[in-house]
């Protein structure tokens, strides 16, 4: 059986390589290697580089917000397109994004995201024993209020 575990070994390595699969993580030893997507929202071949995957994953979150779900540990590149479109949807809209607030605080339960806004893990904490809807408010609050030099949401006044 050695023999047949190691042609299946260099069959899938030359199909990674060949970009016959489609991604669902950025390659082992990467910055963000944790980062992990669900490929059925995301069709990235395998032989995409980082950086054009990043990118592709942003691209994605500005034309469908809600894949942003579909990603487990959320690079700040990532955070920064999803918070971009949070910002845009407060401009245009009357009524706040909640459900996409209440997104963003579903990445922030794992402590291996980073954390693309200061305070924001804590505010999330803070406000942890909320229903999820009036969490999802106070986080857009708390947004609001960022410092400008972050470039998250101007307020809503």
């Amino acid at each position: 059986m050695p023999l047949l575990d190691t042609v299946a070994d260099l069959l899938a390595r030359a199909s990674r390589a060949l970009g016959f699969e489609t991604l669902e993580s950025f390659p082992p030893g990467h910055a963000y290697a944790r980062t992990r997507w669900n490929k059925a929202y995301f069709d990235i071949a395998s032989d995409t580089r980082p950086d054009a995957i990043e990118q592709r994953i942003c691209e994605a979150i500005g034309n469908t917000p809600h894949v942003f779900g579909e990603i487990v540990h959320p690079t700040p590149r990532m955070q920064r397109a999803f918070l971009a479109v949070i910002e845009q949807r407060l401009r245009r809209a009357h009524g706040a994004p909640v459900d996409l607030a209440a997104l963003l605080v579903h990445a922030y339960r794992s402590p291996y995201t980073v954390e693309v806004v200061p305070g924001l893990r804590q505010a999330i904490r803070d406000t942890a024993q909320y229903e999820p809807q009036v969490q999802a408010n106070a986080i857009l609050a708390f947004l609001a209020d960022a410092p400008a030099g972050f470039g998250v949401i101007e307020a809503r006044h």
